[in-house]
Parts: C-alpha cells; sequence; structure tokens
C-alpha cells in the first residue's frame, strides 16, 4: 500500500509539473509586450526548481522568498518610479514560481521514497533468497541450513555425511579468454554436469558465484564420495572432447575435494566448507 502511494504521488506530481509548465509557456507566449521578461522570469522559476530538485525543499523556499521580495521590489519601482499599472503579469509569476518549486519537490520526494524502498527490497531478497539466479541452485544461506539438519541426522542415526567441493581449475585464466555470456553459459554447463553426476536424495549448492564454487552433501562415506569424484572426471574428460572444446573453445578442468562429517572436528557448517576447501589444494 505504502508504495502504491509514493507510485501514485510520483505521477501526480510529474502531470502536474507538465501541467504548470504548459500554463507558463502559454501565458508567456500570449503576452508579447512582456516577453523578454516573461522569458527571463520563466528560466529563472525553473532554476529555483532545478535547485529544489537536487538540494532540499528549504534551500526552494528560501530562493522563493528571495525570488519574492526582488520582484516584488522591481514591481513596487515599476509602480511608484515609472506609473505602471499593477497588472495579472506581476500577480502571475509571484504565484507560479513557488507552485513549481512545490510541484518539482512534491516530485522529488516521491522518487526518493520511492527508492529507498526499492534498495530495501533488494536488500530483502538478496538475504533472504535461498537460490542462485543463474543456476537455479541453491547457494550458501540454504546450504548452512541444511548442512545444519544434514549433521543432526548424521550424529543421531550413524549416517555417513560427505561434502564434496569443486571449482573449475584456472577460472581467473578462462574468464578472460571467453564473454561473459560464454562465462555465465559455463557455469550452468558445469551445474548441470554436477547435478547429472549425484544420486535423487544427494544436495547440490552454489556456495560462491564470484570464483564458482559448488558443493555436494551426499549421504556417503570417502570411498562413495572418490566413486562420485572419479564419474565426474569421467564425465568432464568426455564433455571436453564432445561439447566443451566445440562451445568455448577451451579445456574444462575441475578440481574437487571431499570431507566425511565427524562431529568432533567439525562443528558448523561454516567448518565444513572451511576443511573441503583446504583440501583443494592437493587436488592437482
Amino acid at each position: 500500500m505504502k508504495r502504491n502511494q509514493s507510485s501514485l504521488m510520483s505521477d501526480i506530481a510529474f502531470l502536474l509539473l507538465f501541467l504548470v509548465c504548459l500554463i507558463c509557456m502559454m501565458f508567456t507566449a500570449g503576452n508579447s509586450d512582456q516577453y523578454i521578461l516573461n522569458i527571463i522570469l520563466l528560466n529563472v522559476a525553473f532554476l529555483i526548481a532545478i535547485v529544489t530538485y537536487f538540494t532540499t525543499v528549504t534551500t526552494g523556499l528560501i530562493l522563493n522568498i528571495v525570488f519574492i521580495f526582488g520582484y516584488g521590489t522591481f514591481t513596487l519601482y515599476q509602480t511608484v518610479a515609472v506609473g505602471d499599472v499593477v497588472s495579472v503579469q506581476n500577480y502571475f509569476w509571484l504565484i507560479m514560481t513557488p507552485i513549481i518549486t512545490t510541484v518539482t519537490w512534491m516530485l522529488t520526494s516521491a522518487n526518493k521514497q520511492l527508492q529507498a524502498e526499492k534498495d530495501l527490497l533488494i536488500k530483502q531478497n538478496v538475504s533472504l533468497a535461498t537460490m542462485d539466479e543463474r543456476t537455479n541452485l541453491k547457494n550458501s544461506r540454504s546450504f548452512q541450513k541444511d548442512a545444519t539438519v544434514f549433521m543432526a541426522l548424521s550424529t543421531r542415526y550413524q549416517i555417513p555425511l560427505t561434502l564434496l567441493v569443486v571449482t573449475v581449475k584456472y577460472w581467473d585464466e578462462l574468464s578472460r579468454m571467453i564473454s561473459q555470456d560464454q562465462m555465465t553459459e559455463m557455469i550452468y554447463d558445469v551445474s548441470k554436469l554436477n547435478e547429472t553426476s549425484i544420486r535423487l536424495n544427494d544436495s547440490l549448492y552454489m556456495l560462491n558465484t564470484e570464483t564458482p564454487t559448488w558443493g555436494m552433501l551426499l549421504f556417503t562415506d570417502d570411498d562413495g564420495a572418490n566413486i562420485v569424484i572419479k564419474r565426474l572426471r569421467e564425465k568432464t574428460e568426455s564433455f571436453n572432447s564432445v561439447e566443451f572444446a566445440g562451445k568455448y573453445r577451451v579445456e574444462l578442468k575441475l578440481t574437487m575435494s571431499a570431507v566425511q562429517y565427524h562431529p568432533e572436528s567439525i562443528a558448523t557448517p561454516l567448518d565444513f566448507i572451511a576443511q573441503a576447501r583446504k583440501r583443494l589444494e592437493y587436488d592437482v
């Protein structure tokens, strides 16, 4: 409801500003005797509105007070010294200039509120999201929640649990050789490669999107994890010789390591990831 009100206020302010500008231009064009003076006053009104847009309404009000005082003094001088008659011309700009400033402030205020709401929604989306948008895999936040449950189940029912971590070897070098779109496709292809190498009751996660890192929670021991690693290497070799070489013209190599869960050495899901990543250094 609040977001709709901000949007409605922004639309109304934009239409009012458009209408006010139209009235000012029609008034300026319709009074040929005071054309130059009206052009100058119109520019002053727009200048105050621009300053208000990029600063605050307080600044705009102060400039309007200065303008009213200055133009009022000029009108008084013309009436007393020159003998001119006070006409609609004089009242028009004394009224319209503050109106332009007020409408501009309404538009600025509504836009800033919409921007603040947008930023808040983006932050909330980032903090609450459990899926990686590029691969549709569960992210590290989801991993921590699932791993906590799986670790408890492993301890209670003595079910072996292993974390397998996978990265792309020489990723920094590969990223300089292919385009951004190809990098995204490569991440997706590797994700599918990982997904087809595990059982349905195992879970696949995207632990890091900057330097693509996948994590697999496998309900198996070290020997079972080694079978998955061997299967991944075979699929990677097949993928390189058939699809990957022709699609990206580079060779894909994966770095993999597995750590079996032991309650005495792994207290949290982050410890689980840290130990698995440390073992990546030995996979050459």
